[in-house]
């Protein structure tokens, strides 16, 4: 799983390294000072270390909590994210990840006590409701059979009501959450792209029945769920059904068919579609790691610093994609992120 582990000098002796190195006694382990060392060094290739990536076990230092950006969630109660890790198992080509980082190993911030602390008293600080984002710089179920995360940080929202966290994911590593009793403020939102953007473009992610199926035993268990339609890129030469080619609203319409016919829209929590927006000196990093990818020759224009992919009658489209949710969802179950 992981080429090496590397585990801070200050982490090192707690209960939950300890707990976590135990499960892998055949990888190196490998003490640093901290794990900037290692992570942020100069001359590393973000597309040769996703190969055989290393775990790095650290503490995270300073704002554990943060500002959720503009336009990212389904509220418009406060908004924030936390970062327990940092990078995804996964290898999905758009993801803005290979341009934000030098390395592709994983950092796993082991202090969740400090994040709690931190939650608890962003929560205390808000005078209403409130929307905490895990996911964000990470899948967070996906490492979670070595993580923990869910039987950490679940019991920590539910002592507070008023906040919904939302835990965003293409994994099917679920059985932590089914082990455990659904709360009511906790949603688990999955990422969905058609089978053709899928097999291009998500390396290493679960096939899509497979992701259906793991939301599906999530809604049955009484978790409240939600569909992320997300990152949309048109254009009909990248969705392929056999040798024949189909256009964006066709492939969307078989995927809407299919995660409907096995997740009840009925009880879904919230339902997104979003663009490809990539922040610019991302996307600069990302070409030059992959100069010879189809999906960035494609046309650009950027907005506000982000770049996306020029489309014909982006609006027009965009409408005709949502009239075929409408099919399925209510309107007020969907939102456009921006």
């Amino acid at each position: 799983m992981f080429s090496a582990i590397y585990i801070e000098e200050e982490v090192a002796d707690t209960a939950r390294v300890e707990s976590i190195l135990q499960k892998f006694p055949d990888i190196p382990q490998i003490r640093c000072e901290r794990y900037a060392e290692i992570f942020n060094r100069k001359a590393q290739n973000f597309r040769l270390q996703k190969r055989a990536p290393a775990l790095i076990l650290a503490k995270k230092y300073g704002k554990l909590v943060l500002p959720a950006p503009a336009g990212y969630g389904f509220d418009a109660s406060a908004s924030y994210y936390f970062s327990h890790m940092l990078n995804c198992v996964y290898d999905c080509r758009y993801c803005f990840l290979q341009g934000m980082y030098r390395s592709a190993n994983y950092v796993l911030f082991t202090n969740y006590e400090d994040f709690g602390a931190a939650i608890d008293d962003v929560i205390a600080q808000s005078s209403g409701s409130s929307v905490f984002y895990s996911g964000y710089d990470c899948d967070s179920l996906a490492l979670d059979p070595v993580s923990n995360f869910c039987r950490f940080f679940i019991p920590e929202f539910s002592r507070h009501p008023q906040a919904t966290l939302e835990v965003r994911t293409k994994s099917t590593q679920i059985r932590h959450l089914l082990e455990m009793q659904p709360i009511p403020n906790c949603v688990i939102a999955m990422s969905f792209t058609p089978e053709g953007a899928a097999a291009r473009w998500e390396h290493k992610v679960p096939a899509i029945g497979k992701r259906i199926e793991a939301l599906g035993k999530l809604q049955k268990a009484g978790w409240k769920v939600a569909l992320r339609f997300e990152p949309i890129i048109f254009g009909s030469e990248i969705f392929e059904a056999g040798a024949k080619a189909i256009d964006t609203l066709a492939a969307y319409r078989q995927l809407f068919i299919e995660v409907f016919e096995k997740i009840d829209p009925s009880t879904v929590h919230s339902v997104s579609t979003g663009l490809f927006r990539v922040p610019l000196s991302y996307y600069k990093n990302i070409v030059k790691l992959y100069p010879d990818e189809a999906l960035f020759a494609r046309q650009t224009e950027t907005r506000q610093g982000l770049v996306l992919f020029s489309i014909d009658r982006e609006s027009e489209q965009l409408e005709a994609l949502e009239k075929l949710l409408f099919g399925f969802i209510n309107r007020q179950q969907y939102y456009r992120c921006a």
